[in-house]
């Protein structure tokens, strides 16, 4: 059956969102389609505004609308303690989470040489700078536990260890193969409370 070109390209582009396919993007696209005109309107607007306005903090990476985002400008949250995970999604996973009072570092991919995929230098270089120029005595290292996430980890920490911090892990109460993105409130607080220190931090008070 043949569709039009504008269904055809709009199909294309839900495709392009992760774990959404040919049948999935169909449906969306249909489903877009018999709502009203405002509705439409509105979800454009929505990106728009999204695309337009929100941007990476400066300091820690995540998505915002503001520099630094709130997070690294609360002076509630906890200095002495900085979490690096992969993406911003898992990011809000520990936020909404509610476990995890501390900054954050987004690292932006994991290391994976097999595929190619390097920690960029200059990722790393702003990472040691973060921590040699704050109060931070923990860095904790919250990927998910996987192949390429034992490899970042091992990476980050060869990376850090001319410092005087402590750098821990999350506990494998997150299962192997598994993903930070979508593990329970339960399953994080546990992971995040019996985490495993790689290197103790000596010399800073």
């Amino acid at each position: 059956m043949a569709l039009s070109k504008p269904l055809e390209d709009l199909m294309r582009l839900f495709e392009r969102f992760p774990g959404i396919g040919e049948k999935s993007a169909r449906r969306m696209v249909l489903f877009l389609l018999q709502q009203p005109k405002g509705f439409s309107e509105a979800l454009a607007e929505g990106i728009r505004k999204c695309s337009s306005s929100l941007h990476p903090c400066s300091i820690c990476g995540n998505i915002t609308d503001d520099d630094p985002c709130s997070i690294c400008s609360d002076p509630f949250r906890d200095k002495s303690t900085l979490c690096i995970v992969e993406s911003v999604e898992d990011l809000i996973t520990l936020e909404q989470a509610g476990i995890y009072n501390g900054l954050y570092f987004v690292l932006g991919m994991l290391y994976s040489p097999l595929e190619g995929e390097e920690v960029s230098p200059e990722v790393l270089e702003r990472l040691v700078k973060r921590v040699s120029q704050g109060d931070i005595k923990e860095v904790i290292l919250a990927f998910s536990p996987k192949v390429e996430g034992e490899l970042t980890m091992n990476l980050i920490t060869s990376v850090l260890d001319p410092l005087p911090v402590t750098v821990s892990r999350l506990s494998y109460g997150l299962p192997v193969g598994g993903s930070v993105s979508f593990a329970d409130r339960t399953t994080l607080h546990a992971a995040l409370e019996a985490r495993t220190c790689l290197k103790r931090g000596e010399g800073r008070q």
